[in-house]
């Protein structure tokens, strides 16, 4: 199969506004699941994912926690100018970011950007107890659809990621099509969230309870966290035509020492939760091989590419998974590093051969979404199938909806 010329039209399917979850449920694991293996469908609810996954299962998770990335700022004409932080610029690792005091720069969206011409834009925070602090916004470089913008504050003992908290907002998804409330600070959160770092949750984690996490301790699930912040660009709709025309979003990954030496432990096999840990689980394996074909590479040529998976010999070939994350594990001892940090791009899509992930646990994805083609390259085109019984079964979709166990 020829990936690039897969037609996105070829994952439409008619989903009305009415089945999309403008708020999750009040108990967490009480949404449905899906089940899917082998072909056959069956359904449950989330609590007893327990008593699905046998003994032994390493269940992967994405850590990140979603940040209070929309900051808005009123101009003295009364223009609202609203800046979304997409990603730390200067300096540009996450945790090094929300530790700086005085200033930082992000890569951020502006809106109504017509209206912010030049000059800075000022905000006074209330810091409580009668403390206030004033928040400045500068323009800078135009990055393509994104802008650098220099923040600046002028109580110097107080962090980024304190200004954040004071002045953000939680950006929840588009197609939500309503404002934050004040409860979506707990719920769109998973109970597992804490770092620090996305604009968008990792939802298939949000049905976990502290509950089902201790039953699945019990039952001899064994548990590993990975780090991928999630970016604005996992709503970006694919507006080509084929796939090959597509230009997948870059997104920052982490993965300690320990999280490798659990997946070598369990033979390079895992559960993924959410799609945010598969592109992690599967980026991996592509790290692993630009290490074995340079042992010395730095993090930063360590940079997964869309394509890489479907490039000849740059795509893996027959390297099993163990050798490929035993080479990452070697590296960071070499180094006296505690975890990998990269960046991936990976586009997983039919034709994708995956190389750690064997089963996942995802929610249902848009129409014509790279999401909805990850799922395919999982489950082929009983994709259809999932999806036709979720709908005729009263699921709810997207990121506050039901989710899925899916085995191939």
């Amino acid at each position: 199969m020829d990936t690039r010329q897969i037609r996105i039209k070829d994952f439409q399917y008619d989903l009305p506004e009415g089945r999309i979850a403008k708020y999750p449920l009040p108990r967490r694991d009480r949404s449905k699941l899906l089940v899917y293996q082998s072909g056959e469908i069956g359904e449950k609810h989330f609590y007893d994912l327990p008593g699905l996954l046998p003994a032994g299962t390493l269940l992967v998770c994405n850590n990140t926690k979603v940040i209070l990335a929309r900051l808005h700022f009123r101009k003295e004409t009364g223009a609202l100018i609203e800046v979304f932080c997409l990603e730390p610029y200067r300096p540009a690792d996450y945790a090094l970011s929300f530790q700086q005091k005085g200033s930082v720069e992000w890569l951020c969206m502006v809106g109504n950007l017509k209206k912010w011409k030049s000059g800075p834009l000022r905000r006074t925070l209330s810091m409580g107890e009668g403390r206030t602090v004033e928040l400045c916004a500068e323009r800078g470089e135009c990055l393509g659809t994104s802008h650098a913008v220099r923040f600046s504050w002028d109580d110097p003992s107080l962090s980024w990621a304190d200004l954040l908290d004071a002045a953000g907002e939680l950006p929840i998804p588009p197609y939500l099509n309503r404002e934050t409330e004040e409860r979506d600070k707990e719920t769109y959160q998973t109970v597992y969230s804490r770092v620090k770092g996305s604009v968008a949750a990792p939802t298939a984690g949000l049905h976990f309870t502290p509950e089902v996490l201790a039953e699945l301790d019990r039952k001899g699930v064994e548990r590993c966290e990975v780090t991928l912040h999630v970016g604005a660009g996992t709503f970006r709709p694919v507006k080509s035509e084929s796939i090959g025309m597509h230009d997948m979003h870059t997104e920052w990954l982490s993965v300690s020492r320990k999280a490798l030496g659990q997946l070598i432990a369990h033979g390079a096999q895992a559960t993924a939760v959410g799609t945010t840990s598969v592109r992690t689980l599967e980026s991996l394996y592509y790290i692993g091989c630009l290490l074995l074909q340079n042992p010395d590479a730095s993090e930063e040529e360590l940079h997964i590419p869309q394509w890489m998976p479907y490039e000849g010999q740059n795509g893996g070939g027959d390297v099993p998974a163990t050798e490929a994350l035993q080479a990452i594990a070697s590296y960071l001892d070499r180094h006296g590093m505690e975890a990998l940090h990269s960046a991936t791009q990976i586009l997983i899509a039919p034709g994708y051969k995956y190389r750690i992930v064997r089963k996942m646990i995802t929610n249902f994805h848009q129409p014509q979404s790279t999401l909805l083609l990850l799922v395919s390259a999982f489950i082929g085109d009983d994709w259809r199938k999932v999806y036709d019984y979720a709908l005729r079964h009263d699921f709810r979709f997207l990121s506050y909806g039901d989710s899925s166990l899916l085995i191939p």
